[in-house]
């Protein structure tokens, strides 16, 4: 077992009264925050995706595994085949009785069907997959730690990344998604975990009337 290494760490120490501040611009710049389901199909800078798989990928995650892939996809053909693919599985989730009835009426004052048109609109899709498992340079596997809770986080601070840069993402995830892992050629010890259309919403962009849970709704203070 190899002994722990350790060298320091000495953050800025911020004031009490700029850390109120620090916290009120950060709420109020994720608070405006939306799932858009309309894109412009403008260019972004593929360096912007990059710096956003980077800041995800500070996450903290169990054992500092960081039992993630970040998938960045640009080429128009393979946008294609993904929306195809989806609009397939999604298709019958909406349409063929893979979804219960009470999952639809959730979703039906979002207005979401199955048609993903945005998925060929955007620049980038980028697909993020769970690794179940490491692998060293051998092939011999090399168990993770709690991979869904570490990709999960690393996932938000993707999507927070994104809105600090202006644009707009959503998380998406067909059900089944196990047609991503075959189209993008993933090894078989990564498993989809969402899939992310990426770009600026649309100048004519609406998104559901919905307002989020009250502070006192979702916190206890002991």
């Amino acid at each position: 077992m190899t002994d722990p290494s350790f060298v320091p760490y000495r953050p800025p120490r911020i004031l009490e009264t700029e850390v109120l501040e620090r916290a009120e611009l950060f709420y109020e710049l994720m608070d405006s925050r939306r799932s858009v389901r309309m894109f412009s199909a403008e260019r972004v800078p593929r360096l912007a995706i990059e710096r956003a798989i980077a800041t995800a990928s500070t996450a903290p995650s169990g054992a500092h595994r960081q039992p993630w892939t970040f998938v960045v996809i640009g080429d128009p053909d393979v946008k294609r085949q993904i929306r195809e693919a989806a609009e397939e599985e999604e298709r019958t989730n909406y349409e063929g009785g893979r979804l219960p009835d009470d999952w639809l009426e959730a979703l039906a004052p979002l207005g979401t069907d199955w048609h993903k048109e945005f998925l060929e609109t955007v620049p980038w899709i980028v697909v993020l997959f769970e690794h179940r498992y490491g692998l060293d340079a051998d092939g011999t596997k090399i168990k993770n730690f709690y991979v869904k809770e570490s990709v999960g986080i690393a996932c938000g601070m993707f999507i927070a990344a994104l809105h600090q840069m202006g644009l707009a993402t959503l998380t998406h995830t067909p059900s089944p998604m196990a047609f991503l892992t075959k189209l993008l050629g993933r090894p078989e010890n990564e498993r989809p975990f969402a899939m992310m259309p990426i770009g600026y919403p649309a100048p004519d962009c609406v998104v559901p009337d919905i307002t989020r849970k009250p502070l006192d709704q979702v916190m206890v203070t002991l």
